[in-house]
């Protein structure tokens, strides 16, 4: 790995883990993206909320995406997107809070689909971040706003 850690507050294995493959390892322009994500939004995340975030999904290699239905474009295979939640936190709260203490980002999304809810983070290293925001259910995608 080009570095120890990723971040202050997270480690390769929680930005790395699967089930769905042998192996989900990042190239180096992957793990740099990753180190990107987490200075400019988990990090901060964590501090501002002084509680733990949890990643459910992060760098996915191609293979991985394909066998968990992600788009053939997903900025997860970049290394430049996370599934995250907060423990006690409704999702909506968490965008909020990255609103509130990101540098930046390219997408936020708040997702509840299939019964599940989490958040969409990506940032996107070395090109204009859209800081889009958005909600998907299983009704289909729409614009978000932090009301």
């Amino acid at each position: 790995m080009i570095t120890e850690r990723p971040g202050q507050y997270f480690t390769w294995a929680e930005l790395t883990v699967t089930s769905r493959a042998p192996t989900n390892d990042p190239g180096e322009d992957e793990q740099a993206a990753l180190v990107a994500l987490c200075a400019a939004v988990l990090d901060p995340l964590r501090r501002h909320l002084g509680k733990p975030v949890r990643v459910n999904s992060a760098y996915r290699s191609p293979a991985v995406n394909a066998a968990v239905g992600g788009s053939k474009t997903s900025q997860h295979m970049r290394g430049e997107a996370a599934d995250i939640k907060v423990d006690g936190m409704e999702v909506e709260d968490v965008a909020r809070a990255i609103i509130a203490c990101a540098t930046e980002y390219d997408q936020l999304i708040v997702e509840r689909k299939g019964g599940g809810a989490w958040i969409h983070v990506s940032y996107a290293l070395g090109r204009k971040n859209r800081l889009q925001l958005l909600k998907i259910t299983d009704a289909g995608a729409s614009p978000w706003s932090p009301k």
